[in-house]
């Protein structure tokens, strides 16, 4: 009957079971706060890619538009390059490249003007601003497996980085 009267060790029972329920959030935050980091590592990877575009075309071997057939040789090449220069490393991985000649309307946004054939004029009278659109993704992986809800969140990691050439 003395046993079940010692309250000897009951707090540190009482710990133990507090700290498992506490252990899976704690560990949750952790892996968001690095798949967000992630995230961000992605977005400057596509950054530097487009800027890897607009060193090309200052170069003497690409011509614009850029992703006409022959007109930047290597131009994917120089942007995976570029891109797996960056923290990340050879885990981001070039999607596309798209082109296209885009004026500002009305309301400031940009919309799609012609065809990369010949560049048109904007109704203000300006020519089209030639845009070039790089899209990158990255495959994340979990820390905590076991616990994470990160793992309900979009997988690959797809990014977007805008350059205009001229």
């Amino acid at each position: 009957m003395r046993f079940w009267r010692d309250e000897r060790g009951a707090a540190a029972a009482e710990f133990a079971l507090i700290l498992t329920l506490l252990a899976i959030p704690v560990l949750n935050v952790v892996d968001l706060g690095n798949y967000v980091y992630q995230r961000m590592e992605l977005d400057n990877a596509t950054q530097v890619g487009a800027q890897a575009v607009w060193a090309a075309v200052g170069g003497s071997n690409c011509k614009t538009p850029v992703t006409v057939s022959g007109n930047c040789p290597n131009l994917s090449t120089t942007i995976s390059t570029a891109m797996q220069s960056t923290p990340l490393g050879n885990k981001v991985n070039l999607i596309s490249t798209g082109e296209n000649y885009y004026c500002v309307n009305s309301s400031g946004a940009l919309v799609v003007t012609g065809s990369l054939s010949s560049r048109p004029t904007c109704s203000d009278g300006q020519a089209a601003g030639d845009y070039v659109l790089i899209t990158a993704n990255y495959t994340y992986s979990a820390v905590f497996t076991g616990v994470s809800i990160v793992s309900l969140l979009t997988n690959p990691i797809a990014r977007t980085a805008w350059t205009r050439l001229n």
